[in-house]
């Protein structure tokens, strides 16, 4: 149908009838709902959102513009994503496999797994010594690959990671007890002291990384390495565990401190039992994402699902990342979790576009399955840009970029054309969406500008790559 009539009637049923309710007006008009269904939507950026019919990627030909006049052209391009992109793919821990290819060979992998103690950081009360932290984060950087950090206290079989000056207060008891089959040490969380160190010390993390390109996301929890459970063992809520309320004054407190670095919590923090997600609603929409340690086991249609159903994966993905580790629940699972025929009736392609996947930890999977798969692995996860439309004009210039991944792109990014910068970001572009973005500058005489996609939160030698095959035109 003629957009000119379809405006006509919209501005007949007076401003109220927006995008978004187009459709419902669409019965008083006659009209049927496909007359609507390829009408552009603007995003709170001020830039085109469409869905992707998917065209664009079969044929090399691109489209002209509706308003493309003779003083446009249309510049060929051709581009291929060659390497695992940054902050996605199959992440490896920083202490293994460093003289393997997989990690010496740029582009396999892209994000590497860290634990860090606070209790090695914590030299006092408000002091601290970040140094071999730094050195750390360097040592990852060094490759060319940015960091996932989680910072724990209790690990089964050892001591706690609580600062020893905390240890040495009157006041602060820890329990020991057995979990996993070991002899294991537990915080005292009754103390007042651990808990304002708990606060203090992510605050003076947030003020010193929360903008660092070393690091891509931060998970944070509490009991069994973080995750969110205590399977066995001392595990009563107030003592060996911190209680609901600390625990809403801790996250609110995170959610504060950090402006820009995106953090995550373990699946298991919908626990009722654990933590407070389930009574409280105002913490479930915080911005945080999610990570499931035990990904892909015989029964993840279960609990785990159950988990991700909690925490509204479907929409949650949208502006926080979703994350984990291939399930250690047998050896069956990590030896064959990459297979491509999959596990339990499951492949990771598929599991990675319905669960929205951006990274997964398979420190496993270099004695399992060749360099080449776990690279083609990577690629199945996180955002996967390519761009549709490429537009020159003799005062401004168009790009369309579509992102064909599972995921978005959780920190903002621009496109750059020659020397100009879009002023809208790619940040949040969701899978099968389009954005346009259009520069004041432009020729039909000159050499096509190249285009880059630009983030302050890369590192030196990254880059966010895309795909195109635009035969161009003049």
């Amino acid at each position: 149908m003629n957009r000119l009539i379809i405006a006509f009637f919209l501005a007949a049923l007076g401003p109220s009838c927006t995008n978004d309710s187009a459709n419902a007006n669409t019965a008083d008009l006659g009209l049927p709902d496909s007359a609507f269904s390829d009408m552009p939507v603007e995003d709170d950026q001020g830039t085109t959102n469409e869905a992707d019919d998917g065209d664009d990627s079969d044929s090399p030909d691109q489209t002209a513009s509706p308003d493309q006049s003779a003083d446009c052209w249309l510049p060929a391009l051709n581009s291929e994503i060659t390497r695992v992109q940054p902050m996605t793919g199959i992440v490896l821990w920083e202490s293994s496999w460093n003289s393997n290819a997989v990690k010496t060979e740029p582009g396999n992998i892209a994000l590497e797994f860290a634990y860090a103690s606070p209790g090695a950081i914590s030299t006092g009360p408000g002091t601290y010594d970040w140094r071999a932290f730094d050195a750390l984060l360097d040592r990852i950087a060094s490759r060319e690959n940015q960091a996932i950090i989680r910072f724990h206290y209790v690990w089964p079989g050892r001591p706690t990671e609580v600062p020893q000056w905390i240890k040495d207060s009157a006041t602060y008891q820890e329990t020991t007890g057995t979990t996993e089959g070991q002899t294991t040490s537990f915080p005292d969380w009754s103390s007042a002291t651990l808990q304002q160190f708990h606060l203090d010390f992510f605050e003076a993390f947030a003020e010193r990384y929360d903008s660092d390109p070393r690091i891509a996301f931060l998970q944070v929890g509490f009991g069994l390495w973080a995750e969110y459970h205590i399977y066995e063992g001392p595990r009563e809520i107030g003592q060996e565990f911190p209680s609901h309320a600390f625990q809403e004054t801790f996250l609110n407190h995170l959610d504060q401190h950090l402006e820009d670095l995106i953090w995550s919590v373990s699946i298991d923090a919908g626990s009722s039992y654990y933590s407070p997600f389930s009574i409280n609603q105002a913490l479930r929409d915080l911005r945080f994402g999610v990570f499931d340690d035990s990904f892909m086991h015989s029964e993840h249609d279960g609990y785990n699902t159950d988990m991700w159903n909690f925490f509204d994966h479907s929409a949650r993905y949208q502006r926080a990342p979703h994350g984990g580790e291939f399930s250690y629940y047998s050896a069956f699972d990590q030896e064959n979790v990459l297979n491509s025929d999959g596990i339990h009736g499951r492949t990771f392609s598929e599991e990675s576009q319905e669960f929205h996947i951006t990274y997964m930890i398979g420190d496993g999977q270099p004695e399992h399955q060749s360099t080449a798969r776990i690279r083609e692995a990577g690629l199945n996860t996180g955002y996967a840009f390519r761009v549709t439309h490429f537009e020159i004009c003799e005062e401004y210039s168009e790009v369309h970029i579509t992102n064909e991944g599972v995921a978005p792109f959780y920190y903002e990014a621009w496109v750059e054309l020659g020397e100009e910068r879009s002023d809208a970001s790619l940040r949040g572009l969701l899978p099968g969406e389009s954005r346009t973005f259009r520069f004041n500058s432009g020729s039909p005489t000159q050499n096509a500008p190249a285009i880059q996609l630009k983030s302050e939160r890369l590192l030196p030698g990254q880059r966010l790559e895309f795909n195109a095959t635009l035969a161009g035109s003049r």
